[in-house]
């Protein structure tokens, strides 16, 4: 395996990379095809958010081959945000080489230095056995919550 990726803080130039994961995430996850505007205008819209939403990105040889966003979820009960870690991607040539395990160790660093984060949580679609076994492998465990949702 080769060195490491190189991690960092994605930027506005990032924006097509990251929506071209969004649009190739959910086309092989849920077998969605989503609006490519929409989606573009989402990923520029986390640019205009910083204190409730960023991307990491990882990058071999120059080029971006993961990544992931973080949001923001105030808990009354711990006075402190949970970060939710969303939009994982990694090109398909990119998997299964610590990609992910490095953005999340990543994330867990930069959490463990902010003063008001309590936790990292994720969503993960119940038949992705892959994801399952990769956030695991990590520390993630599941709790014992069933999502529910209303979509608007």
């Amino acid at each position: 395996m080769s060195d490491g990726p190189t991690l960092r803080r994605a930027t506005p130039d990032d924006v097509e990379t990251l929506a071209h994961f969004n649009e190739a995430m959910a086309e092989e996850t849920e077998g969605k095809t989503l609006d490519t505007e929409a989606v573009r205008a989402g990923v520029r819209g986390v640019f205009d958010r910083p204190k409730q939403a960023f991307y990491l990105v990882a990058e071999r040889d120059e080029t971006v081959v993961g990544s992931l966003m973080i949001t923001t979820e105030w808990s009354d009960w711990r006075n402190a945000d949970f970060w939710w870690i969303q939009s994982v991607y990694v090109r398909p040539p990119a998997r299964q080489t610590g990609i992910y395990a490095a953005l999340h160790g990543e994330v867990r660093r930069r959490a463990r230095e902010a003063d008001d984060v309590c936790g990292l949580r994720l969503y993960v679609e119940q038949d992705n056995a892959a994801a399952r076994a990769a956030y695991e492998a990590v520390g993630m465990s599941e709790p014992p919550y069933r999502m529910y949702e209303e979509m608007l």
